[in-house]
């Protein structure tokens, strides 16, 4: 999942980015509201954390822009405000989620993580395909209930065919999801993690369409 974390204070910003990478999320930071409102509205992320407190632009005003323009990216707003009328507003705004500063990353990534799901229409976290069990909070996968380990990147394919099954996704869209702007990608990088999730689940579980991409059949 790629994920944009908006946050004016270097510190803060970078300790969420580690966090969230640890937690194996493809991480882009932003430090002021223009910029994060471009971003937003240039990359389609999985969910946006937003702090309200933002240079050049304010976190309402780069909100309001995201909704402006259609795109329905989850947004959890992160901030020091911790009123109700605060709360009130910031979801009136058209955030999804709010979180009061300080917090505990681990509820962050919970809440991140339940809003993908929801917005995704996945509510329940374990998927059932066949003789596997996929466990998206544990990022786990199991085949007659023995777990066969994956990779990050190989998982973080697996996870996006299967909150769009019957959807065709091409490379550069796997690929958008899970790397961040800092990433070095190589041109075969998909097919070569593709290959690797045959060789331990099956060869069926996902489809080739040439020239179009992959897909886990519905």
């Amino acid at each position: 999942m790629r994920i944009l974390v908006v946050e004016d204070e270097p510190d803060l910003r970078r300790s969420l980015a580690r966090s969230l990478a640890d937690a194996q999320f493809a991480v882009d930071e932003s430090g002021d509201g223009e910029d994060a409102l471009f971003r937003a509205l240039e990359v389609d992320y999985d969910a946006i954390v937003l702090d309200l407190m933002l240079p050049l632009k304010p976190g309402e005003a780069v909100l309001e822009g995201i909704r402006r323009a259609g795109r329905t990216t989850p947004v959890l707003l992160l901030t020091a405000r911790d009123t109700i009328a605060d709360r009130v507003r910031g979801l009136n705004h058209g955030a999804d989620d709010y979180l009061t500063k300080p917090f505990v990353i681990d509820e962050l990534i919970a809440r991140l993580r339940a809003l993908i799901r929801r917005a995704q229409q996945q509510p329940w976290p374990v998927v059932t395909i066949g003789s596997l069990r996929i466990d998206l909070v544990q990022r786990r996968v199991y085949r007659d209930d023995v777990e066969v380990p994956l990779t990050g990147r190989e998982f973080g394919i697996l996870e996006q065919l299967v909150r769009h099954r019957g959807r065709i996704l091409t490379r550069t869209m796997l690929s958008e999801h899970l790397y961040n702007d800092a990433s070095e990608v190589m041109s075969n990088a998909i097919d070569v993690h593709v290959a690797a999730i045959r060789r331990k689940l099956g060869a069926g579980l996902i489809e080739t369409r040439r020239g179009q991409g992959y897909l886990i059949d519905a």
